[in-house]
């Protein structure tokens, strides 16, 4: 049997936020990064937050209306117009002012998943984690424990993060990565990783494109002394 849950936002009417400017990559002393995307300004899909909160799974939930939660198990899927969340169990609660505040963890082997659209572009934000905690009001979500996060251009990935821990801003587009002190498959050793890829549009990402487009040349080995030719 498939539970469905529905619930209306009560916040206040939605007003565009301000665009802030790219941001670009830094690094702190500790094993912290703080990493605006390397593309042009786009934001998560503005009108998924004035959308309501779907939940649905394959087991019977708990509802409690007089404290605003909401738990289900098995096979859940959380949808707020582009945004999907997927895990084994979700627990969503509403705060007094009316936003959103949910925790998704998976079931081993599968970890919990997350993919929003970003605004304006034909790109998308895709991760995954064995925990997920999204905060509706600021619009940040965690990624803990085996955390990997990617940037799709269409399908193609255009930049992955992948630590311990990771810490999503859709408003500012600022990603925050730790390491772990145990080795996963995503942060060997408890390092974080970060793959980037030229910023689409410019010389370097033209100059990457031609680069793939030439067949590769197989190397021809000299003959060593003693060879017969």
């Amino acid at each position: 049997m498939v539970c469905k849950f529905h619930a209306l936002m009560s916040q206040p009417s939605f007003r565009p936020r301000p665009r802030a400017p790219a941001l670009s990559l830094s690094w702190l002393a500790a094993p912290l990064l703080l990493l605006g995307l390397l593309a042009a300004p786009a934001w998560a899909e503005r009108a998924d937050r004035g959308k309501p909160l779907n939940v649905e799974a394959d087991q019977p939930g708990k509802i409690d209306l007089l404290n605003q939660f909401v738990v289900f198990n098995g096979n859940v899927v959380v949808t707020k117009g582009t945004m999907v969340i997927r895990a084994a169990r979700i627990e969503v609660r509403e705060t007094p002012e009316g936003y959103h505040m949910a925790v998704a963890t998976g079931a081993a082997p599968k970890l919990a998943t997350f993919r929003q659209k970003r605004d304006g572009v034909d790109e998308f934000i895709e991760g995954e984690a064995e925990r997920l905690e999204y905060d509706g009001k600021a619009d940040v979500i965690k990624f803990i424990n085996k955390a990997s996060v990617k940037r799709l251009r269409g399908t193609a990935v255009a930049d992955e993060i992948a630590g311990n821990l990771v810490t999503y801003d859709s408003v500012a587009e600022v990603f925050n990565v730790s390491g772990g002190a145990a080795p996963t498959a995503t942060s060997p050793g408890g390092r974080v990783r970060v793959v980037l890829t030229p910023r689409e549009g410019s010389p370097a990402a033209a100059e990457a494109a031609q680069a793939a487009s030439k067949p590769s040349v197989p190397q021809k080995m000299s003959p060593l002394p003693g060879d017969k030719p």
